[in-house]
């Protein structure tokens, strides 16, 4: 349902992917607010009626919550800010940044819930039992998945990682919440009054270890992580659907925030290629890229002997060496230089960050490897690391 509605939204309103994160992303902001009052006014009478620690923590995380949310509804219209002199990329960064502050809440969160529950474990009180404190909380733990469902699909519709780390956010809660329920009625039932500090303190490690989680999501695209196959194989696919262009390699893609995507490319052509020709090609690429998948990308050209039978060969023994010796070893560059002694192969070797053993080991094993096939070559190699 909620799916739905997003896309009979986007469609109504005529929204690009842009100003659709922007309008869904204050959607958000201003939902969980009001939920996140409700639940927070609801549990904190609740803990006050039972004197339940753990209940009166979740009450003081909802309102976090709605700390949040404010902080969602700053990113998605900030992030949305069109380039100026300063930021000449946008500043589609900023949507991480508040997804960093959403998740030291959780870690706020966590820590203070950590806190209250050890004090109740040191020095444990009675937690009184009610059906209709027992029924206000189950209810909450409806409105946190709803919650989560909603947000899970708003963040599907655009993307936005604030959406998601809300999400988790309200999963942690229902976790949160659904324990209280147990320590409620444990403590009620068998007079162990510890059981409400121990739950409280299992809850909020779970909370610390979910905040941790929605970091390493963020600090990726952060810190600068690779592109996704997906989109790695529609820049290459649409490189290599004219025949002029032979190979890719050294695709870079620059993440500066949703939609402001910078790439760069090395695109092998026939050495004996027109090259005004292959100018006015790379352009077209360049231009469809930038149409269907939204990126800015700087074609570069590589020359490289597509039509010589000796250069081939070499080529195909070269491929055949990798081959033996990593398959996951790939090779690009390759140019071939005759003497009168010995044949030179000159090209760049492009090694998993995996690999066990250092570059010279590499260097040395395959050397050995082309002089067991042939005595007269000599590999002139560059040893790098792939970018996607």
């Amino acid at each position: 349902m909620t799916k739905k509605w997003v896309d009979n939204l986007i469609l109504k309103k005529g929204w690009d992917n842009a100003k659709a994160r922007e309008q869904l992303g204050i959607t958000s902001g201003v939902v969980g607010i009001i939920c996140n009052v409700i639940l927070c006014l609801l549990k904190f009478f609740v803990g006050a009626v039972t004197n339940s620690v753990s209940i009166t923590a979740d009450a003081v995380n909802n309102l976090s919550d709605a700390g949040s949310n404010v902080v969602t509804i700053a990113g998605a219209k900030l992030s949305a800010r069109p380039v100026d002199k300063e930021h000449p990329f946008g500043h589609g960064r900023l949507e991480y940044i508040s997804a960093l502050i959403v998740a030291f809440f959780i870690f706020l969160m966590g820590f203070e819930l950590g806190k209250s529950s050890i004090e109740k474990i040191i020095t444990p009180e009675a937690v009184e039992f009610s059906i209709w404190n027992l029924i206000i909380l189950l209810a909450a733990i409806g409105v946190k998945l709803w919650m989560a469902y909603f947000n899970n699909n708003l963040y599907k519709a655009t993307g936005n990682i604030n959406m998601k780390a809300v999400k988790q956010d309200s999963l942690n809660d229902c976790i949160a919440t659904g324990a209280t329920v147990v320590a409620l009625l444990i403590s009620s039932f068998t007079s162990f009054n510890r059981a409400d500090g121990i739950i409280g303190l299992i809850v909020a490690v779970i909370i610390i270890i979910a905040g941790i989680d929605i970091i390493k999501d963020i600090m990726g695209p952060l810190l600068g992580q690779p592109p996704s196959e997906e989109l790695v194989k529609n820049i290459e696919d649409i490189m290599l659907s004219d025949s002029n262009i032979v190979g890719v390699h050294d695709l870079i893609v620059h993440d500066y925030g949703p939609g402001r995507i910078i790439a760069s490319a090395h695109a092998e052509v026939p050495a004996d290629a027109d090259i005004v020709l292959i100018h006015d090609i790379i352009d077209n690429i360049e231009k469809e890229i930038s149409e269907k998948l939204q990126i800015v990308i700087c074609i570069h050209m590589d020359p490289v002997v597509v039509n010589d039978e000796k250069v081939n060969k070499y080529k195909e023994l070269t491929a055949e060496v990798l081959e033996s010796y990593n398959p996951d070893f790939k090779f690009h560059d390759f140019r071939m230089v005759e003497g009168q002694t010995h044949t030179n192969l000159i090209f760049d070797l492009v090694v998993p960050f995996s690999k066990t053993v250092t570059n010279d080991k590499i260097l040395s094993d395959i050397t050995e490897l082309f002089k067991e096939k042939d005595s007269s070559i000599n590999i002139v190699v560059t040893v790098e690391h792939s970018y996607v």
